[in-house]
């Protein structure tokens, strides 16, 4: 039979971590619901930019722009990893980072150099582990990525593409579509196919065609000034949607380990419960053998 002051001991340890795991859900609910706020307000600002760069391309003629260049065979390609600065966030990080490694493996089985950069210390610890080499790493970011943070990473791989340094700059990390439901993905953000008339996101070439703009001083010169403007968005939107996805899956991850720690605490009291009835039994039948035995 267990020993009661360990049993005392251990369910008071599965209390602690109760109120632990509790108080992070809760934190990790609240941030969840203004990470969501800010996610929701970029998803229209994002789709609305892509519209317009979509319209403004299709409108233009022979104006292009070096972003949306497709190069016919990729010679070098650039991933960036986005994950969380902590764990205790169920599999989050897992998803991502299979998802990445399988990636990584095709560009290898295909002969495609890469280059990795990571945001977070759990991708950072992961590359490191895979002996992966990273051209940059960042921890910058929490709960609460800024717009401020993200165009200077941007504008590295705005120069990067134009120079012919990369050929495409791809992003893995957890898509946020409803508050149920999240995926790990790879996206292409370079070259901006999304925003040509065949691109994924761009509407159709006839409702484009219907929307006649009259460009002063040049289609050139407007495109310069809004495609970059919606690369950044975009990956401005990727670290939105990871922050998102990050606290739902740790409110889910806490919410599962304080049920679990409740559960472990009517186990231990059970046992508690049944060391004590079995001592005191043990104790009575010893008192009533000294009384039978001074008779």
């Amino acid at each position: 039979m267990a020993n009661l002051r360990q049993l005392v001991n251990r369910r008071k340890a599965v209390r602690n971590i109760r109120k632990i795991t509790r108080t992070m859900e809760l934190i990790a609910t609240a941030r969840f619901k203004k990470a969501m706020d800010r996610a929701a307000a970029a998803e229209a600002y994002t789709r609305k930019i892509a519209e317009i760069a979509s319209d403004l391309t299709s409108a233009g003629g022979e104006a292009s722009h070096p972003l949306l260049a497709v190069r016919p065979v990729v010679k070098r390609s650039l991933i960036l990893v986005i994950g969380s600065n902590r764990g205790l966030c169920g599999g989050y990080n897992g998803g991502v980072l299979r998802k990445t490694l399988e990636r990584f493996r095709e560009l290898n089985a295909a002969g495609i150099p890469f280059d990795a950069e990571a945001a977070g210390k759990k991708p950072i610890g992961f590359l490191k582990y895979q002996r992966i080499p990273r051209l940059a790493e960042y921890v910058q970011f929490e709960d609460k990525p800024a717009y401020e943070q993200v165009e200077p990473i941007a504008e590295k791989y705005i120069q990067m593409f134009v120079s012919g340094q990369v050929d495409e700059v791809q992003v893995a990390y957890v898509k946020f579509l409803t508050a149920s439901r999240q995926m790990p993905v790879i996206e292409t953000l370079l070259p901006l196919t999304a925003l040509t008339p065949g691109g994924t996101k761009a509407k159709p070439q006839a409702a484009a065609a219907a929307v006649e703009y009259e460009f002063i001083p040049s289609a050139a010169e407007i495109l310069d000034a809004i495609v970059p403007v919606a690369f950044k968005q975009r990956l401005f939107k990727c670290f939105l949607d990871a922050a998102v996805s990050e606290q739902i899956a740790r409110r889910v991850a806490m919410k599962a380990a304080t049920e679990n720690a409740a559960d472990l605490i009517t186990t231990i009291t059970r046992q508690y419960n049944r060391a004590r009835q079995a001592k005191i039994t043990k104790e009575i039948s010893e008192l009533i053998a000294g009384a039978e035995a001074l008779k």
